[in-house]
């Protein structure tokens, strides 16, 4: 798996955004058969930014319905990514 394919987007919300500016943590969503390794790989070449921990979890798709027809989205993989002390959070997610 290519580095550029094991992260899909970063996840920025209320939550995410305290455990970035607390706790020099980053949440991505990630590619559904990328292991630790393979996130901890794809940060550190992609941002330059040493990483402490990674914390992965399986996000349940939700159960949607349009009128009588009902459908449900994918299932879906996060990562928590914290980085060592001292190290820089990328410049993209400072102003988020």
């Amino acid at each position: 798996m290519k580095v550029t394919d094991v992260i899909r987007r970063p996840i920025v919300t209320e939550k995410t955004s305290v455990a970035r500016d607390a706790g020099n943590t980053i949440v991505f969503e990630v590619a559904k058969g990328a292991t630790k390794v393979d996130i901890k790989k794809a940060v550190e070449s992609l941002f330059g930014s040493k990483v402490a921990t990674v914390r992965t979890s399986i996000t349940h798709g939700k159960t949607k319905r349009q009128g009588r027809f009902e459908g449900r989205r994918s299932d879906w993989k996060k990562a928590w990514v914290r980085l060592r002390a001292g190290e820089k959070v990328p410049d993209f997610l400072e102003g988020a």
